[in-house]
């Protein structure tokens, strides 16, 4: 994603937190909350949407309730060069990634999966991880206790 300046007002960012909160709230109780009309609000939610400032709604899922039980961040290093994004799509590609981050440093993607055990992703690491050609070498972290894990954004006062 590449940075763009985006003029946000004080009731922008009030919608964007309420919207934050939680995605289902209506825009008729935005308007409530918010002292507007609900036509009002309706046109800046669309409007912030075209701005791609609201990208998607989602609805969190509890990885446990779906026996996802084993988080893991895997360093990465591959061959291909800055700007191509042929690792980074082949990884994309697999379903249990969450995240895929180009990274500086020693390595080269920074990559977040989820998994129901160590077997899983130790299958994970085999059959797909390691059948993408441009991949040199990789190291996994795995999360013992995760004490805070959030999408939400920080939205700034101004």
């Amino acid at each position: 994603m590449h940075q763009k300046e985006y003029q946000l007002d004080q009731v922008d960012r009030e919608i964007l937190g309420l919207l934050q909160r939680n995605a289902r709230i209506s825009n008729a109780d935005i308007a409530r909350e918010l002292n507007m009309a609900p036509s009002a609000v309706l046109e800046r939610v669309k409007k912030l949407e075209q701005k791609n400032t609201i990208l998607q709604y989602t609805a969190r899922l509890n990885p446990s309730a779906l026996n996802q039980n084993l988080l893991a961040y895997v360093f990465i290093k591959a061959s291909d060069g800055i700007g191509c994004n042929d690792t980074a799509s082949a990884l994309a590609a697999i379903p249990e990634v969450q995240e895929v981050h180009h990274v500086a440093g020693d390595d080269c993607y920074l990559v977040k999966v989820r998994t129901f055990d160590s077997a899983s992703l130790m299958e994970l690491m085999r059959n797909s991880v390691g059948k993408i050609p441009n991949i040199l070498s990789t190291r996994t972290t795995i999360v013992l206790e995760t004490v805070k894990e959030q999408q939400q954004l920080v939205i700034p006062t101004k």
